[in-house]
């Protein structure tokens, strides 16, 4: 008992009750946004397992394509798909289906390579504009509106038709097209947390601006950096395929999406699977990483976890 006016005593949980109750570790696990994602959007789920499947396929282009996507076989110019050739073959024999699934093996290794690339140096380039701030950042922001500008479809061309053909001038045109993007995504997150508590505190200690950028305002940008690339797959696959229908892409005779419509309309009247497979494939590939890119985030919204965590 109490003593009156005397200080209540504490009462400590004991041990079993402090196990039994969940903290925001177990209760948010890193697989909580892939529960979300599982729960309330299987489209996107179907949608990631199509886009895994066409990067496997690109992987593995010689153990799945039937031939090699340069044999040509006059005896078999322009015929359409049958036993011999499931997709068909074009103008000089070469199989359709071949050189579709060689095409993903392009299109996937500019659209990944280009999308990092953009992403991680305009990611870089927001976060110096972030927290240096100054006449760097205004400059940056006036660069960044430019590239803005133009249509990315535009821009791309122009830097190709600058640089050259070939996969490292499209991978790169496609990169410059995508950096605005990440730079001001990440020069957000850098405005808020260059005004935190610990970051004045590292300053006071006379950290230098490099250490304190590396060790204390990178890592707050990492999950910023993760998410809006995947959106970006889908626009860099489009771009690549407008690329190489407009001769300003990767040379023939490397097979891409974009080079084989650009071949079928070699002849008067296009034969119709020389366009629709191609087609189909620009198609189910862009949908695929857009929808799944829109359920990662949407699962990583927090406004829509606090939703999620409301109903369960």
């Amino acid at each position: 008992m109490q003593q009156p006016g005397s200080m209540p005593t504490p009462r400590w949980p004991k041990a079993d009750e402090a196990e039994s109750r969940p903290t925001p570790a177990t209760s948010r696990g890193p697989c909580r946004p892939a529960g979300i994602l599982a729960r309330g959007n299987p489209i996107s789920v179907a949608a990631g397992i199509v886009g895994l499947s066409i990067v496997l396929m690109a992987i593995g282009a010689p153990l799945v394509a039937p031939r090699s996507p340069l044999k040509t076989d006059f005896r078999r110019m322009s015929k359409p798909p049958d036993a011999h050739g499931y997709l068909g073959t074009d103008q000089v024999g070469r199989d359709t289906l071949s050189r579709v699934i060689y095409g993903a093996r392009s299109s996937m290794v500019v659209a990944f390579s280009a999308v990092l690339l953009g992403t991680t140096v305009g990611s870089l380039w927001g976060l110096a504009c972030g927290y240096l701030g100054g006449r760097f950042d205004l400059v940056s922001q006036r660069i960044m509106e430019i590239f803005q500008s133009f249509p990315d479809l535009i821009l791309a061309m122009a830097i190709s038709m600058a640089i050259g053909t070939g996969m490292p001038a499209v991978i790169v045109a496609i990169a410059v097209t995508r950096l605005p993007f990440g730079g001001r995504v990440i020069r957000s997150v850098a405005l808020t947390v260059k005004e935190l508590a610990y970051v004045d505190a590292a300053r006071s200690a006379g950290a230098s601006q490099f250490r304190i950028m590396r060790l204390h305002v990178l890592p707050q940008c990492v999950a910023p950096y993760v998410v809006p690339p995947t959106p970006h797959l889908g626009v860099a696959i489009i771009i690549e395929a407008a690329l190489g229908f407009l001769g300003v892409g990767i040379p023939p005779p490397t097979p891409t999406w974009g080079n084989m419509l650009a071949d079928s309309l070699t002849s008067l009247v296009p034969h119709w699977w020389l366009v629709f497979f191609p087609g189909l494939a620009i198609t189910v590939a862009v949908l695929a990483f857009n929808l799944f890119g829109d359920g990662i985030r949407d699962a990583l919204d927090p406004r829509l976890s606090r939703g999620e965590l409301g109903r369960s």
